[in-house]
């Protein structure tokens, strides 16, 4: 099952859900999180609570997508109880290309590793434990809370002291934390994490810096399981013409880490176990333009899709103006 959050042409909030190649409002439902609290209290699941709801009329979300009128697939009444974390070095291939960003121009004949490197050759020896077993723990960054969570079609804004503005295609969990402390996961959606990929080649203690930048979640929420062979396509689109393009494989069979093992070691930490609040963990890719060499520009438009996914997932990039923050003495 797809959900979507819109607003609808009557300027109210309502859910819809995809049924086939049509979208049906969910009735008595204003978010995915009423549904979530909903399915825990009733110690169910979200696809229960949307059929014991019941569809109603028809919904033009694609309408809404052209006219601005979506939401990201999870908010609440206040952003501070929303936290943006994602991962890295988790996906085959991915780290060819991130060391390629931290490598020094050095002996080509030394043989060895670098930080990057190892991680992910950690993650390849023990990223995928047995059942019951804990893997090794990944990269780990923190992007921001729900103030950064950017709706699609939304811009995202790349501050004025940024080197770069680059898109990540990732899939990121969505999840919320019960009464009693337990993580409950809601869905899975297409992201663009949205990093300053020319930060971080600077130093690798830059990665703090470089990911404190908004985020796009959505359109579409997978209620469910995550299919395990994700296929979709990254690209940018200038003046309504595609200036890159490259496909982007997740799911874990294109993974060096199962989702359960990177759930455990983001969970793990008791922060993050705060009854009521919201998490959106982002999995890592191994797709960039930044790395074949393409600076993205003030109004190009990203666009991330997967089929699995429904709609895609389009952002235009705004740079904003130079701007010094100045502390004032109380």
């Amino acid at each position: 099952m797809n959900l979507v959050q819109l607003i609808n042409a009557n300027g109210k909030r309502q859910v819809a859900a995809r049924v086939g190649d049509e979208f049906r409002h969910v009735k008595r439902t204003k978010s995915v999180l009423e549904l979530a609290h909903a399915a825990i209290e009733a110690k169910t699941n979200i696809a229960e609570i949307v059929e014991s709801r019941g569809l109603g009329k028809k919904v033009d979300v694609e309408a809404a997508y052209r006219e601005d009128r979506l939401l990201a697939p999870i908010d609440t009444h206040d952003s501070a109880h929303i936290h943006l974390t994602g991962t890295g070095l988790t996906h085959l291939g991915s780290a060819a290309t991130r060391d390629a960003m931290h490598r020094k121009i050095g002996d080509a004949k030394e043989e060895t590793l670098t930080d990057s490197m190892k991680m992910f050759r950690m993650g390849l020896d023990n990223g995928k434990p047995k059942k019951g077993q804990t893997g090794v723990q990944p990269e780990w960054f923190y992007k921001g809370n729900g103030s950064m969570l950017t709706a699609p079609g939304e811009p995202l804004l790349s501050p004025a002291f940024a080197d770069d503005a680059g898109e990540e295609p990732e899939i990121a969990g969505i999840y919320v934390i019960g009464p009693d402390g337990s993580p409950f996961r809601i869905g899975f959606a297409l992201a663009n994490e949205f990093s300053d990929h020319v930060m971080e080649r600077v130093n690798y203690l830059y990665l703090a810096h470089s990911k404190l930048r908004p985020c796009s979640v959505g359109p579409e929420l997978i209620v469910g399981d995550l299919p395990a062979d994700i296929r979709g396509t990254s690209r940018i689109l200038r003046k309504n013409r595609t200036v890159w393009e490259k496909p982007f494989l997740s799911g874990e069979d294109n993974m060096s880490h199962t989702i359960d093992n990177l759930e455990h070691h983001h969970f793990k930490y008791s922060v993050f176990r705060q009854p009521g609040d919201v998490h959106v963990h982002m999995f890592g890719t191994a797709t960039l333009s930044f790395a074949d060499g393409v600076k993205a520009e003030n109004g190009d438009i990203f666009e991330i899709e997967a089929p699995a996914f429904g709609l895609p997932l389009r952002n235009p990039l705004k740079i904003e103006k130079t701007s010094k923050v100045k502390v004032k003495t109380l």
